[in-house]
């Protein structure tokens, strides 16, 4: 059997039809994404495979990253500044022992529907490929723009802090026709009090919205401008990175007190201090996501920059990331929604942690708080991060069925700094075909394919259009 051929991952007849009549011409919706919008305005074509695959400085893919350093690659090919043809070379050593992972999968998808490459990826047939994939990365073709039309996508959302000028939205709104790029607010600097720049950070905050801030009520008003400064250029949701939570009550007065410890200077913060604050700070930015009527996104339960000598070397998010395993974070959860329900400030939610273990109990949670005249006001979140195999993608959407409505799924996000990641929408959607079709046949499900297949447009598209009001 060739390599990824037109069927791969389709187990049965069921699954080809789904895939090929219905989710595979599907438009995408990238409602989470790490690409820059200046990236995306400047337009600029990379100089070889190396950037836009592997790095461009310290931009790039933690996954492949991960996997070089397992196979014992020296960071100067992997983040630093070897040769880009060096690198490539080190990767392709690299996928050759990658068997069984989807990144062997996903690397080889990227080069055949981007480039058009067929050769399996390996130390043989890299030089070949290197050439072949960098005599059109010079191309009016192979600009960002043009690659994000080429792969079908209509809506980007990016990940941008409350502070962002939104400059490159702003233009992007004016200038490009094809697809739209909306801003994505990630306020993981006002959230994590603790982190020892909270000080600083609200001078910036300060800054951008013309608000005085000296207690809660004042940082509140400066968020509400934020908010709708990201609306005006067509902001639909927020997401936070809350790695830990604990939920804890405090009067309006201790939280005020904190927000000026904090502020004066950076002092340290008892535990039962930061988990006040960050209750109040997250209960507020739920009633703005509702006033709004975005969608608020929870990432939770990651250990973070867990390779001390590393994070101080090359900084955050280069790979020495782990699952977490705070085992009652959805209970911590659970109390804030709760809380948030008698107040009716829960918004549209999505749900997604590295540790699959919650997910059995974020499902059965978030059935607790669907609204009336709401579709799926609460979701789970696709397999996310080291979840994001073929076994984890299954697992989280039978979990969606099983315990809520799998026809209402807002589908795939990519997660991703790369203008090729895309094919990940392919193979979630082959993921999801497959999982259904098996079910036809084993008579769970009728063979009707006009049915069956109107569901897979909305998970693959549909859904998300409509759940985020793009």
């Amino acid at each position: 059997m060739t390599l990824l051929n037109d069927d791969f991952i389709l187990s049965t007849k069921s699954a080809k039809k789904l895939f090929h009549n219905y989710a595979e011409k599907m438009p995408i919706v990238d409602y989470h994404c790490h690409l820059e919008a200046k990236d995306i305005y400047e337009n600029k074509n990379f100089d070889n495979i190396t950037r836009i695959w592997l790095n461009d400085g310290m931009f790039g893919d933690h996954y492949k990253w991960r996997l070089e350093r397992a196979n014992g690659v020296s960071e100067d090919l992997i983040t630093g500044n070897g040769d880009d043809y060096q690198k490539f070379i080190a990767y392709a050593k690299t996928m050759e022992k990658a068997i069984g992972s989807p990144l062997y999968e996903w690397s080889n998808l990227e080069l055949k529907r981007y480039f058009g490459i067929n050769k399996v990826f390996n130390v043989q047939n890299a030089p070949e490929i290197y050439a072949e994939a960098n005599s059109k990365l010079v191309t009016e073709e192979y600009k960002p723009r043009n690659l994000i039309v080429k792969s079908n996508v209509k809506i980007i959302v990016t990940t941008d802090d409350p502070v962002s000028d939104l400059k490159y939205h702003k233009l992007l709104r004016e200038e490009e026709t094809r697809f739209k790029v909306f801003p994505g607010m990630r306020p993981d600097n006002l959230v994590r009090i603790n982190q020892g720049n909270y000080g600083e950070y609200i001078k910036q905050l300060e800054a951008c919205t013309n608000v005085d801030i000296t207690d809660f009520d004042s940082l509140v008003e400066a968020m509400k401008k934020r908010f709708q400064a990201f609306n005006d250029v067509g902001g639909k949701n927020s997401d936070h990175g809350l790695n830990t939570y604990t939920f804890k009550k405090l009067s309006k007065e201790k939280i005020d007190e904190i927000v000026r410890k904090a502020i004066k200077d950076n002092q340290m913060l008892t535990q039962d201090e930061v988990n006040g604050y960050q209750t109040a700070i997250l209960e507020a930015l739920m009633k703005l996501n509702k006033q709004y009527d975005w969608v608020m996104q929870f990432h939770i339960n990651v250990i973070r920059d867990v390779n001390g000598p590393k994070f101080r070397k090359l900084g955050p998010n280069t790979g020495y990331d782990s699952m977490g395993t705070q085992a009652n974070i959805v209970d911590e959860m659970m109390k804030l929604y709760a809380d948030a329900a008698e107040k009716d400030i829960i918004p549209k939610t999505i749900f997604y942690s590295t540790n699959p273990n919650d997910w059995m109990q974020l499902a059965t949670g978030m059935q607790n708080f669907q609204e009336e005249g709401v579709t799926q006001k609460l979701q789970l979140g696709c397999a996310w991060w080291f979840n994001d195999t073929k076994e984890g993608m299954e697992e989280q959407l039978r979990i969606m069925a099983q315990q809520s409505l799998l026809g209402n799924f807002v589908g795939m996000l990519t997660d991703s700094r790369s203008f090729l990641s895309y094919t990940r929408h392919e193979y979630f959607r082959r993921v999801l075909c497959n999982l259904i079709g098996n079910w036809v046949q084993n008579g769970q499900l009728p063979d009707d394919y006009e049915y069956l297949g109107n569901i897979v447009e909305d998970i693959s598209y549909n859904n998300a259009i409509k759940y985020f009001d793009f």
